[in-house]
């Protein structure tokens, strides 16, 4: 992907859609496989929203800190509840056309997604380790069960179906038809982040839901660079990614009518 910096501030770090551990020098402890002398460099992300990059609608940020090390390693925007609506709507303009994708296109889109993740395994476990603090064996263990639950639910998708369809009263003809419910809105925590974002999204996406999810405002990382390298996989505004504090969670749906 091409990068989006926004150069017109030299004293802020440069966006990076790259690997962050480009920028960073080492996302492991110097001492751990894979691990190499850290640097004082920090990445700087931004939200995903209906396929797009874009800064926090106030343009607030807020820096990430390994745990581990009480280093800043990454610039994420402070999103509020004034980035909930526009997130929203990019969600229903995607759904329009998502809620009709057949099983089989969706369980298509959600096992590319699982590709993305085997495809950079490392990359998002050291992620994954500097941003939690947790060791790097423990992160690297966590994400072929994140690609696995995809596939799952991509499986999953090919096999909802209606139950019970029969005449239960003389001169009706009853069933149960199951249609997604439109735009979900997912908050995951922050001890397990891809994999927590993981079992919200995929079964959302497989019953023809579109998401809104919000990782943890202190461990986004991973989940924000997993929508970077996906944002070629899957539609515009099917998933959308943004890291922000806990007002943006507040709201359960947008300001206007659904």
């Amino acid at each position: 992907m091409d990068s989006v910096a926004k150069n017109d501030d030299a004293d802020r770090p440069p966006v990076l859609p790259c690997p962050p551990e480009w920028a960073n020098g080492t996302l492991a402890a110097p001492n751990e496989p894979g691990g190499f002398l850290m640097s004082v460099a920090v990445a700087r992300y931004q939200n995903f929203v209906g396929g797009q990059w874009v800064d926090a609608v106030e343009g607030d940020t807020t820096e990430i800190i390994n745990p581990a090390s009480g280093e800043a390693i990454g610039e994420v925007p402070q999103g509020s509840q004034g980035d909930v609506d526009p997130a929203v709507e990019a969600a229903k303009k995607a759904w329009s056309e998502w809620r009709d994708a057949t099983p089989g296109e969706r369980a298509e889109v959600l096992l590319k997604l699982a590709d993305v993740i085997d495809e950079h395994t490392e990359e998002l476990a050291q992620i994954e380790s500097q941003n939690v603090g947790k060791p790097l064996s423990y992160a690297r263990d966590e994400m072929p069960f994140c690609s696995d639950n995809i596939r799952f639910f991509g499986g999953a998708a090919r096999i909802l179906e209606g139950r019970a369809t029969g005449e239960y009263m003389k001169g009706y003809t009853s069933m149960i038809r199951r249609e997604p419910i439109g735009v979900v809105g997912q908050i995951a925590p922050w001890n397990y982040p891809l994999m927590m974002a993981v079992w919200k999204f995929a079964p959302a996406l497989a019953a023809g839901n579109v998401s809104i999810l919000k990782p943890s405002e202190q461990t986004p990382l991973s989940t924000l660079r997993f929508a970077q390298l996906a944002a070629d996989v899957i539609p515009p505004g099917v998933l959308n990614a943004g890291a922000s504090g806990s007002s943006a969670g507040e709201p359960e749906a947008p300001t206007g009518p659904a």
